[in-house]
């Protein structure tokens, strides 16, 4: 990652379920060939990742969980085992970045997000990927997090 992504810009979800994501935030996001990864976050809230960076991240945890399953660390917690499984099975997949910036969300992650068609959509930089936002999930998580701003900050860079 060269620079932080950040900026905030609200965009139209079109019938076509087509999102328009500012050409500032893509520039340090995609490679030259769109190529990123779409992830639910928590309900109201995708993430858009550069494809090769989030699969350098998803590889590490996934060879750190098979050599703990391969030492038996994991034993007696199949079921936790299972439910990443189950989490890391629905939570991405690779989505194309055309022209301009547009993304189509695919089905199931429209649901995830809550925003029908024609419907806005808060994009936000969220230094390290894109988020997209259900407005009003937004608002609320902006607000609880403001108040801790400057400690947040503080602890970041000092």
């Amino acid at each position: 990652m060269e620079k932080l992504i950040l900026g905030e810009a609200a965009r139209t979800l079109d019938d076509r379920y087509r999102l328009s994501i500012p050409s500032e935030l893509v520039e340090n996001l995609a490679a030259a060939s769109g190529e990123c990864i779409l992830a639910k976050e928590q309900p109201g809230c995708l993430s858009l990742w550069n494809a090769a960076v989030w699969q350098s991240r998803l590889e590490e945890g996934v060879r750190l969980v098979e050599a703990k399953i391969l030492a038996r660390r994991l034993d007696g917690r199949l079921s936790e085992v299972q439910r990443l499984g189950r989490l890391l099975s629905t939570r991405h997949r690779p989505v194309q970045l055309a022209g301009r910036g547009r993304l189509v969300v695919p089905e199931g992650f429209r649901e995830f997000l809550g925003i029908e068609a024609n419907g806005t959509a808060m994009i936000v930089g969220a230094a390290v990927c894109i988020e997209i936002w259900q407005p009003d999930k937004w608002h609320e998580h902006i607000g609880r997090e403001m108040p801790e701003f400057r400690g947040l900050l503080e602890r970041l860079v000092g």
